[in-house]
C-alpha cells in the first residue's frame, strides 16, 4: 500500500512537534522527574502509539494495524533493554540525576535519526537485493546466540570514540550544569556531558544494527517500519525515570528478547526462500516453504515479553537482584547525597539504607550468601553506617 506524501508529510510534523514540546516543557529546564510526571507522560505517549495503531488499523487495514503493533511492540522491547546500557553510560560518567533527561532526549533525537537513514537504506536495499533477506535473517539468529551469553556487566562505558575526543580534545572531569564546554584554566574545554552524549550516539548506531533488521522481518511497508520505529522511541525518556529500579529486575529480558530475535531471524529466512532468487539455492526458483503470518509474529512476540516479564518478578533470582541493586542505590544516595536543601533528610535517606538492608535479610539462604559476598554492596552499606555514625556523633 502507497503511502500519499501529505500523510509522511503530516506525521514527520507531529513526531517534531513532539520532540520540540518535549524539550521545551521538560527537558530545557534541568529537574529529576517525579515518578507521578513520569507515570504520567510515558502512559500520554503510550497512549499517542496505541491511538496511531487504531487509525493506521482503521484507514489502512488488519494487515497494515497488525504489522505496526507488533513492530511497535517489538521495537519497544528492545528499546527497554537499551536502557540498560544507558543506564552503564550514565553511571559511569557520573551523570547529575537532574541533566540526565537532556542526555535521554538527545539520544531519542539521534536513534531516530540514525534508524531513520537505517530504514531507507534497508528498504532501498531490500527493493534491488531481495537476498538480503538472508542477511537479515543470519544476523538476527546470530544476536539472539549472542544474547544467551550475557557478557560481564562493565562500568565502564568507553569506546573508540570517547577515546578519540579525549585525545584531540582538552577535556574535564567536572560538569559545568548542562554546558557541553566550559573555561577551565583560561581554555575552553570539553565537559563531560558532550561525551556521555557521544558515548550514547555512539551506542544507539549499534542498537539500530539490531532494531531494523528486526522490524523488516515483520513488515517491508516503510511507512510501518519508520513510525512503529519512532513511537517505540517516544517516550523513552520518561519510562527510563518510571522503571529505573524495575530494570535490575528484569533479569530475563535478554532471553526473551534473544527469543523474539531468533523467531523474527527464521521468519526472515523462511520469507527469503519463498522469495528466492539465489542461482545456487533450487536453482534460483522460489521455494515452497511455510511463511509465518504477522498475526502469529504479533502473539509470539507478546507471549514470550509476557513469560519474560512475569518470570524475572516472581523469581527469587528477581527478587534478590532487585534487593541487592535497591540496596547499593540507597548506599550511594546517602554517601553522595546533598541534604542543605530541600527533599529527603539524611536520616530518612539513611532510615531507607537501613530498610533496604533489612529486606537482604529476608532473602533465601542462596541469595542471602550472594549478597554477603558482594563486595561492592558490602563496602558501601560499611561506609553508610559509618558515616552516619560519624554525624549522629
Amino acid at each position: 500500500m502507497d503511502i500519499p506524501g501529505y500523510v509522511w508529510l503530516l506525521t514527520i510534523l507531529g513526531i517534531v512537534a513532539l520532540l520540540t514540546f518535549d524539550f521545551f516543557f521538560h527537558v530545557r529546564k534541568a529537574h529529576e522527574p517525579t515518578l507521578p510526571e513520569a507515570a504520567k507522560w510515558s502512559a500520554i505517549y503510550v497512549g499517542i502509539a496505541i491511538v496511531f495503531g487504531l487509525g493506521v488499523l482503521f484507514f489502512g487495514g488488519a494487515t497494515l494495524g497488525t504489522e505496526y503493533f507488533a513492530g511497535y511492540i517489538t521495537e519497544k522491547a528492545l528499546s527497554v533493554d537499551n536502557l540498560f546500557v544507558f543506564l552503564i553510560i550514565m553511571a559511569s560518567f557520573k551523570v547529575p540525576r537532574a541533566d540526565q533527561q537532556k542526555v535521554l532526549l538527545f539520544g531519542i533525537v539521534f536513534a531516530l535519526i540514525a534508524r531513520t537513514g537505517f530504514i531507507f537504506l534497508g528498504a532501498a536495499l531490500i527493493n534491488s537485493f531481495a537476498w538480503l533477506f538472508y542477511l537479515f535473517g543470519a544476523f538476527l539468529i546470530y544476536t539472539a546466540v549472542k544474547l544467551l551469553k550475557p557478557e560481564a556487566e562493565s562500568d565502564e562505558a568507553d569506546n573508540f570514540i570517547i577515546r578519540l575526543a579525549k585525545r584531540l580534545f582538552h577535556t574535564t572531569e567536572r560538569y559545568d550544569g548542562d554546558k557541553l564546554f566550559t573555561m577551565e584554566n583560561d581554555k575552553k574545554v570539553m565537559t563531560p556531558m558532550l561525551l556521555v552524549m557521544v558515548a550514547i550516539g555512539g551506542t544507539d548506531l549499534l542498537f539500530a544494527l539490531d532494531s531494523v533488521p528486526a522490524i523488516f522481518g515483520l513488515t517491508q511497508n516503510v511507512y510501518i517500519v519508520f513510525t512503529a520505529t519512532a513511537f517505540s522511541l517516544m517516550g523513552l525518556r520518561q519510562l527510563y525515570f518510571l522503571i529505573d529500579g524495575l530494570l535490575d529486575r528484569l533479569i530475563y529480558l535478554s532471553y526473551g528478547l534473544a527469543a523474539i530475535l531468533g523467531f523474527i531471524g527464521i521468519k526472515l529466512v523462511l520469507h527469503a526462500l519463498h522469495e528466492n532468487t539465489l542461482p545456487f539455492i533450487n536453482g534460483g526458483e522460489h521455494v515452497p516453504v511455510f511463511e509465518i503470518s504477522t498475526g502469529v509474529s504479533l502473539a509470539v512476540i507478546i507471549g514470550v515479553l509476557t513469560v519474560t516479564v512475569i518470570a524475572s518478578l516472581v523469581s527469587p533470582a528477581g527478587r534478590a537482584h532487585s534487593a541487592i541493586a535497591l540496596s547499593k542505590a540507597s548506599a550511594k544516595k546517602y554517601l553522595t547525597g546533598d541534604f542543605s536543601g530541600k527533599g529527603e533528610t539524611r536520616d530518612e535517606t539513611y532510615a531507607l539504607v537501613v530498610a533496604h538492608e533489612r529486606a537482604l535479610g529476608l532473602l533465601t539462604p542462596k541469595h542471602r550468601a550472594r549478597a554477603a559476598e558482594d563486595e561492592e554492596l558490602q563496602a558501601l552499606l560499611a561506609e553508610a553506617h559509618n558515616a552516619h555514625a560519624g554525624v549522629a556523633q
